[in-house]
This record gives structure tokens, C-alpha cells and sequence, in this order.
């Protein structure tokens, strides 16, 4: 299928009931279901089962539970020190300034900060003029988001959306993609300033899911908004450890306030990333 009719047939299919069908298929404890469609996938996306707690692909309950798999202790490195760190595994997007309140999405084509937060200006505020880094994951990905700084959180927002795919292509042709998309979006405090994180449903996508709230997404036809700000004692996680996971798909999109964070310049768009390593360093005047 060429990249124009793969555009073309997003808009047309029923992406809602098409994900929800396949979310059904990839909770199935029947044996056959289950132990074919990891068979298949793992042979597919070449998936690494060497660093995975659980090696063996088949003794997974169901898919989601293979998918969204644990990793052995020590499969991954977190950058030390003032590092920011990694929050997935997978490939730089785009990263860089927020620049008069929009990211750069693609080449050419940007989305607004505050349509990414659920269209509350006052919440964008605290972010302008500040950074990004927005990582896909792609199949055969580890698919598990992680703190990239300590922080605690204040608020996460659920916002209802469409479920296009999130990859290269249609990154570079669906206008506002990752503001469009169903969506979860975390706010923390860090001792360096205000962070977001924002998990980005996708096309069969099954589910997001929060270490505090369990799954999210789907959820219901309107914005939810949970305060956490005066949670007793307070969800406070530390850097590199598990904020929520993907059921199939993703992107995160991690929005740093203005003067935190210095990006690591060697990371381009396209770079293979891993949860855990530098992607940035925070500046001293913001510590």
C-alpha cells in the first residue's frame, strides 16, 4: 500500500471500532489466539526476547501481557546525574524549542502546545518557550514509559481523539496528529520546573495504561481531569521509574518548562533511542 492510499484509508476505516476489536483479540487466554498472534508478531518485528524477564514468548497469559512484557534488572541504563533520561525506547521524532507555542511535528508542519494539553491555555503557559522530545515506539519496541526526571504528579488530564497510525508517514502528512489522537496526559512538579508527558494512542492501539490509575484509555467521550495536587502522600516517582505502558503502538511526547533542559544535539530525528539513556541535561540556573 502506497503512503498516500495508507493516509487516504485512516480516515475512511472506523479506527475507534477496529482498535476496540483488536484490543478484544489481544486479551484473549485462548491458547490458539494467543500463542499464534505472538508467534507471528515476534517472528514479524524480530523482537529481542533475550532481555526480557519472561524469555519464552508463548507462557504469556495473553498478547497485551507479552506487549507490554518487564524487563530483566539491569536491561537498561539510567543516565545518571543532572542526565535527562530516555522515557522509551524507540526513535527521535523531532525534538527542540517550543517556539511561539507550537512543536515541530514533522518538516514544516507544527501542532499547537495547547491543543497537546487539552486546549487549556492557562495550563500551556508554564511551558512556553520551552523543549520537547517526542519518541515513537514502534512494534518491536520495549513498551513501557518511564520518569525521564524525578518529579511528582499534579494532574493527568484524559482527552478523548481520533486513532490515526503514528508513524513516519503519517507523521509527515495528518496535520495536528499527536493533538488529534486520543491521549493521557501527565503533569508533574520536579525540582527543576514543570513537566508534562503525554501518551499518544494510536490506530489499534488497545489501551494506555498509569502505574496509579490503571488503564485510561479507552475511556469516555469527554476530557477527564484528575487533580493529584493535594493526594496524601503524594505519587512521587523517581527518575527511570515506570509511569504507565502502551497496549500496541505508540508515541510519548515529553514537554519540559522554559530553561530546563539543554537537548542533546547528536540525537536528530530518526535516532534509535533506548528507555534510560541522556537525551538532555538540566541547566543549573533551573535547579
Amino acid at each position: 500500500m502506497n503512503g498516500r492510499l495508507f493516509i487516504i484509508m485512516q480516515y475512511l476505516v472506523p479506527q475507534h471500532l477496529i482498535s476496540r476489536l483488536v484490543g478484544r483479540l489481544a486479551n484473549s487466554q485462548r491458547a490458539f489466539i494467543k500463542n499464534t498472534f505472538i508467534g507471528w508478531f515476534v517472528q514479524r518485528y524480530q523482537v529481542d526476547m533475550s532481555e526480557a524477564q519472561c524469555s519464552d514468548p508463548l507462557q504469556f497469559r495473553n498478547f497485551n501481557d507479552f506487549f507490554t512484557r518487564a524487563l530483566k534488572p539491569g536491561a537498561r541504563v539510567i543516565a545518571e546525574g543532572d542526565a535527562v533520561a530516555c522515557p522509551a525506547d524507540g526513535a527521535i521524532n523531532q525534538s527542540g524549542l517550543i517556539r511561539q507555542g507550537s512543536l515541530l511535528q514533522a518538516k514544516d508542519r507544527m501542532f499547537s502546545l495547547v491543543d497537546l494539553l487539552g486546549g487549556d491555555a492557562g495550563r500551556a503557559e508554564a511551558f512556553q518557550d520551552g523543549n520537547f522530545t517526542t519518541v515513537y515506539l514502534s512494534p518491536r519496541d520495549y513498551h513501557r514509559v518511564h520518569m525521564p526526571i524525578t518529579g511528582t504528579l499534579k494532574k493527568m488530564i484524559y482527552i478523548p481523539g481520533k486513532l490515526f497510525s503514528v508513524n513516519q508517514i503519517t507523521s509527515d502528512n495528518v496535520p495536528g496528529l499527536f493533538a488529534r489522537n486520543e491521549r493521557v496526559v501527565c503533569l508533574f512538579d520536579t525540582e527543576a520546573g514543570p513537566m508534562a508527558l503525554v501518551l499518544v494512542g494510536a490506530m489499534i492501539v488497545a489501551g494506555v495504561e498509569t502505574v496509579w490509575a490503571g488503564e485510561v484509555c479507552p475511556g469516555s467521550k469527554g476530557c477527564t481531569e484528575v487533580d493529584y495536587g493535594d493526594r496524601n502522600p503524594p505519587i512521587h516517582i523517581m527518575k527511570g521509574e515506570e509511569v504507565g505502558r502502551f497496549k500496541l503502538g505508540s508515541t510519548v511526547v515529553a514537554v519540559f518548562g522554559p530553561g530546563m533542559v539543554s537537548q542533546v544535539p547528536t540525537l536528530p530525528p530518526g535516532a534509535s533511542v533506548r528507555m534510560g539513556q541522556a537525551i538532555g541535561q538540566l541547566q543549573s540556573t533551573a535547579v
